[in-house]
C-alpha cells in the first residue's frame, strides 16, 4: 500500500468530496464540518501508522519512487527520515483540532473553508515527503494558494493588504528556489534529491545557488529582516489560519533548511553560518523587544515566534548534533506551543471581538479554566522546564555554548525577554480588574469543544517536556546522519 501517498491525497479527495454535498445552507454547513473532520481524523489515524511502523535508524522509509517526466529525470520520489516524520504528524494533528475550533466562529461560506483546509493539508504533507526537487517546489508553491484565500476572504478588516504582502514576500523567495533548482539540473541532467547529494556540486555553484534557497526558507521562517509580512498576516487570519500558519508553515523554512541546503550545499553552508548566526541572534534579541511594547495579543505572539524561530536556525547553523536536535525539537515544540496560545487568543476575540491588550484583566474569576490552559501554554513558550519548551531552547543553547560562548550567551538573554512580555501579558489579562465595558455575560468559561482542543495540546506539552526521548531516539539517528 503506498501509504504516503494515501495519506497525502487523501485530504484532496475529502475536499473534492464536499462538492457533493446538497441542501440548504444550513445543512451544507453541518455535513461540510463534520465530512471535513472526519476526513482530518482519518488521515492522522494513517499518519500515526507512520510512527507504528518507523524503524528507530538513519535513512529514508516508507519510500515511493515512480518515474514521472522521464525526459528531465524528474521523479516521484516521496520518502520520510526521522525529521519529516514528525512533521508530517504535526500537520494531520493540527488540522482536525483547526477545524474543531472553527465549528461555531465561521459561519459563511463553510464549506469553502473546510475545502481549503483539507487542500491545504495535502500540500503541506506533500512537502514534507517530497524527495524530488521539482514535487518539492510543487508542494511548496502550492501551499500559498488556500493559505492566501483562508486569509483573504475569512480574515480581519485589513485581511487584502495582508495577503498580498504575504504573496508578495514568499512568491517573491520561491521564484528565485526555481531559477536555483534549473542551474542544479543543468550541472546533475536530475532533480532526484539522493542523486543531487552524491554527486556533490562545486563550491563555485554551491555559493551562489545556496543563497536563492536560503532566501526562499527565510522568508517562510521567517529570519530577521524579512519578517515584516508574519505580524499582519497573524492579525488579518483568522483564529485557525494563525494556528497552521504558526504552527506549521513557518516549519517549513527550517525543514528546507535540513533537508535541502544543509545536504545539497555543504561548503556553501559552512561558509555562511557565521553570518546567519548573527542573522539569529538578531532576530532573537531584536523580535523580543518588539514584542515587549505591542498591544496587540496576536502581534504580541507573532514577534515572539520569530524569536523562537531563531534559536531554529542559530541550532541549525551551529552544525552540533545537539543543536540540530534541539533545533529540530523546537519547531515541534513551537508548532504545538503557537498553535495553542493563538487558539486561547481566538476564544477570547470570539467572546469580546477585541485583541487589544488594555480591554482586557479579571479573567480568572470568571474563566478559570480558561486562565489554567493560557497559564500553562505561556509558561511552555517561556521555557519552563517540565514543558516542552525549555527541552528544545536548552538543547540548542548547550549546543552553541560548546561551540560559541559568546553566541549562547547572547541567545540565553532571549529567555529572560520572553519572560517579561509573556508573564506582563498574562497578568495583565488574567488577573487585575476590569475596568473596561467588556460585556460581563460573554465571560463563559470553555466549553467541551475548546477543552478538546487545548487539553490535546496541553497533554503534549508536558509528555514532550517530561519525556523527550519519546522524540529525541527518533530524531538523534536521522541528524546524526545529516551531519555525517
Amino acid at each position: 500500500m503506498p501509504l504516503l501517498s494515501t495519506i497525502i491525497f487523501l485530504p484532496l479527495v475529502g475536499a473534492l468530496s464536499l462538492m457533493l454535498i446538497r441542501g440548504n445552507e444550513a445543512t451544507v454547513a453541518r455535513n461540510s464540518r463534520q465530512v471535513a473532520f472526519a476526513i482530518s481524523l482519518l488521515v492522522f489515524a494513517l499518519s500515526m501508522c507512520l510512527w507504528w511502523f518507523f524503524e528507530e535508524r538513519p535513512g529514508f522509509q516508507f519510500v515511493e519512487n515512480r518515474a514521472w517526466i522521464p525526459f528531465f529525470q524528474t521523479r516521484y520520489h516521496l520518502g520520510i527520515d526521522g525529521i519529516s516524520l514528525f512533521f508530517v504528524l504535526l500537520t494531520t494533528l493540527l488540522m482536525p483540532l483547526c477545524i474543531l475550533s472553527s465549528w461555531r466562529s465561521i459561519e459563511n461560506r463553510v464549506r469553502k473553508y473546510m475545502m481549503a483546509f483539507l487542500v491545504l493539508e495535502t500540500f503541506l504533507i506533500g512537502m514534507f515527503c517530497a524527495l524530488d526537487l521539482v514535487i518539492f517546489y510543487i508542494f511548496f508553491e502550492a501551499v500559498l494558494i488556500p493559505m492566501v484565500l483562508l486569509i483573504g476572504i475569512w480574515g480581519g478588516e485589513h485581511r487584502i493588504y495582508a495577503c498580498f504582502k504575504f504573496f508578495l514576500y514568499t512568491l517573491f523567495g520561491s521564484v528565485l528556489m526555481l531559477v536555483a533548482i534549473m542551474v542544479i539540473y543543468s550541472h546533475t541532467w536530475t532533480t532526484d534529491l539522493p542523486t543531487v547529494i552524491e554527486m556533490r556540486l562545486p563550491f563555485a555553484v554551491q555559493a551562489w545557488v545556496w543563497w536563492a534557497f536560503f532566501i526562499a526558507f527565510a522568508v517562510k521562517i521567517p529570519m530577521w529582516p524579512l519578517h515584516t509580512w508574519l505580524p499582519d498576516a497573524h492579525v488579518e487570519a483568522p483564529t485557525a489560519g494563525s494556528v497552521i500558519l504558526a504552527g506549521v508553515l513557518l516549519k517549513m523554512g527550517g525543514y528546507g533548511l535540513l533537508r535541502f541546503s544543509l545536504p545539497l550545499f555543504p561548503e556553501a553552508s559552512l561558509y555562511y553560518a557565521p553570518f546567519v548566526i548573527v542573522l539569529s541572534l538578531i532576530a532573537i534579541v531584536y523580535t523580543s523587544l518588539v514584542a515587549l511594547v505591542q498591544t496587540d495579543i496576536k502581534k504580541l505572539i507573532a514577534y515572539s515566534s520569530v524569536a523562537h524561530m531563531g534559536f531554529v536556525t542559530l541550532g541549525i547553523f551551529t552544525f552540533n548534533s545537539q543543536a540540530v536536535s534541539g533545533a529540530v525539537f523546537q519547531m515541534l515544540s513551537h508548532g504545538i506551543v503557537s498553535a495553542a496560545l493563538f487558539l486561547c487568543v481566538g476564544v477570547i476575540y470570539d467572546r469580546f471581538h477585541t485583541r487589544e491588550i488594555k480591554y482586557y484583566g479579571g479573567l480568572v474569576t470568571r474563566m478559570p479554566r480558561y486562565a489554567f490552559f493560557f497559564m500553562l501554554f505561556t509558561l511552555a513558550s517561556l521555557g519552563l522546564p517540565g514543558t516542552s519548551g525549555f527541552v528544545g531552547e536548552f538543547l540548542v543553547i548547550v549546543g552553541v555554548f560548546s561551540v560559541n560562548m559568546v553566541a549562547a550567551s547572547i541567545a540565553a538573554t532571549a529567555m529572560v525577554l520572553g519572560a517579561s512580555y509573556g508573564l506582563w501579558l498574562y497578568r495583565r489579562i488574567i488577573f487585575g480588574t476590569l475596568t473596561t465595558n467588556l460585556e460581563p455575560r460573554a465571560m463563559l468559561d470553555l466549553d467541551w469543544r475548546e477543552i478538546v482542543v487545548l487539553g490535546t495540546l496541553a497533554v503534549l506539552v508536558l509528555l514532550a517536556g517530561i519525556h523527550p526521548q519519546f522524540l529525541l531516539k527518533v530524531i538523534n539517528p536521522a541528524v546524526q546522519e545529516l551531519l555525517r
